[in-house]
């Protein structure tokens, strides 16, 4: 079996890598890495937007973000891809690459679940920071902005970079609409050869494995430079010391 795998990847590794490229879309490892960073990428100010909206008094703000978070966690991420591809063209009369279908719907689901780690980041300081941002001149706005904010999202990288970790997993899905992501080479890898499907999604799990570990291995050492850190503070809140010059008198 060993001999097998390693035949199967010495002989399609470039087809694992970019999939067809440059006879054809860019897909394998390198599509499935682009898509994941993109979607994580244009999760994030969805997210802080959902999480500031989830936390306002405002209705108006409250209840759509509301909404939108608890549809996109309460449905499978396959069920939102197939609304997504099927519903785009009724609506824009256009069809839409496969690519943007899934990177549409990952950054729709994936700003969900960031929301939900931002506003605990949030949560998780307090009220005696607003009220001591306040006390010093700040505004509403201008303490979420310059203190509450940067602090949160310092707090919370580990959680993000390991959701980053789960939008590449996530990605496998787009196979169903013909994303030519890293699930989709070795199917194309699989339907060539046809004896050999144990030894050819062994590779993909072995690959996913090490990307995630890795990426997983990164977040923990993160978060144990993050908790190092702020243990080595004197005391005094962070924000308010680092911000204190731009405070309007």
């Amino acid at each position: 079996m060993i001999a097998d795998i390693i035949t199967i990847v010495r002989d399609n590794w470039l087809l694992l890598l970019v999939g067809q490229y440059p006879n054809g879309p860019l897909g394998g490892i390198a599509a499935t890495l682009i898509l994941s960073v993109l979607s994580i990428a244009l999760a994030f100010p969805v997210s802080v937007l959902l999480a500031l909206a989830r936390l306002s008094k405002a209705p108006l703000l409250y209840w759509p973000a509301t909404a939108v978070v608890f549809i996109a966690r309460g449905v499978p991420l396959l069920m939102l891809i197939l609304w997504t591809y099927f519903m785009v063209p009724i609506i824009t009369g256009y069809n839409v690459p496969g690519f943007a279908t899934m990177l549409v719907t990952l950054v729709i689901y994936e700003g969900a679940f960031l929301s939900e780690i931002v506003r605990g980041g949030i949560l998780a300081l307090g009220r005696g920071q607003m009220e001591a941002a306040k006390a010093l001149g700040h505004g509403g706005a201008s303490a979420m902005l310059y203190i509450i904010l940067p602090q949160a999202l310092f707090n919370v990288l580990p959680s993000i970079l390991s959701q980053f970790v789960s939008a590449i997993k996530e990605t496998t899905l787009g196979y169903v609409i013909n994303v030519p992501e890293l699930t989709f080479a070795a199917n194309q890898i699989n339907n060539q050869l046809l004896t050999k499907p144990f030894q050819v999604f062994f590779i993909l799990a072995l690959i996913y494995y090490v990307v995630c570990w890795s990426l997983t291995r990164a977040a923990t050492l993160l978060e144990r430079r993050i908790v190092t850190k702020r243990s080595g503070l004197s005391g005094a809140p962070l924000a308010l010391t680092a911000t204190a010059a731009t405070v309007e008198p």
